[in-house]
């Protein structure tokens, strides 16, 4: 009986060992992207820790801009779905084509994104020189631009001229900080402006095409009471969206 109880036990304390190792790693695997965020200090990972402090916020800029056509406060805009639509070509009239009202739509978004994110950029640069002084590091720092890209399945927000010298037990120089998202908002864009230039020149976009060649890509033009267009431009995969409205060849009441 002592033997059977022996060999019991110990086969006991071998499944409780490897229980505690399969709980360890679960937690390991769960809990190591905090902990890999939180320590960026202490290897040196400075611009980690500005991506993990921007990323958020950037995302919920382009999303904003996207839902809205292009801008933060639209003035000029169609009121769809309680969304107030910036319109990309408009007219007050009846039987003209629409004028363009941002002719470098691509160019315009990265430098609202730009102007928007900057605050809390300044924020997360300062909180990132208090971490290190924190750690008893001396800090040395210098601000530059800030600069956004809209490039084909990313978006880069860029550190110009910033940098970071940090002096513990030696010196250590950062520069060159970029925060990466990934994002198929430049293909949304593309599709945005074709469609601009058919509302602009015949004062209609054939939707039918794009979802045609674009697999992924559901476009849809609904129409409202005075011939507004709400565009509305999705991509299947990611769910990220961009959405506009036009008003192009509108026509009087009655008259079809």
């Amino acid at each position: 009986m002592n033997v059977y109880s022996n060999k019991r036990g110990q086969v006991t304390v071998f499944i409780i060992i490897a229980l505690v190792i399969v709980i360890l790693g679960v937690l390991i695997y769960l809990l190591w992207p905090r902990i890999f965020s939180t320590a960026g200090l202490d290897v040196k990972n400075p611009e980690g820790f500005l991506q993990e402090c921007v990323e958020k916020d950037l995302k919920e800029s382009i999303t904003t801009l996207s839902l809205q056509g292009g801008e933060f406060n639209p003035t000029n805009y169609y009121l769809y779905d309680d969304a107030k639509l910036n319109y990309l070509c408009y007219t007050n009239e009846y039987y003209k084509l629409c004028k363009v009202q941002e002719p470098f739509l691509q160019n315009s978004m990265e430098d609202k994104l730009t102007n928007n994110i900057s605050f809390k950029v300044n924020e997360c640069w300062d909180s990132l020189i208090q971490s290190y002084e924190k750690k008893a590091y001396t800090v040395s720092s210098k601000k530059g631009t800030l600069k956004t890209e809209i490039l084909p399945e990313k978006v880069i927000l860029r550190f110009t001229g910033y940098e970071l010298s940090t002096t513990k037990d030696d010196i250590e120089i950062h520069k060159s900080f970029n925060i990466i998202l990934n994002s198929n908002i430049y293909e949304l864009l593309e599709f945005a402006s074709n469609i601009v230039e058919w509302e602009a020149t015949i004062g209609e976009a054939d939707m039918w095409s794009y979802m045609m060649f674009f697999k992924h890509i559901k476009a849809e033009k609904i129409k409202q009471t005075d011939d507004t267009k709400v565009y509305i431009i999705t991509n299947k995969n990611t769910g990220e969206k961009f959405q506009f409205a036009s008003r192009s060849l509108a026509f009087p009441p009655g008259i079809f």
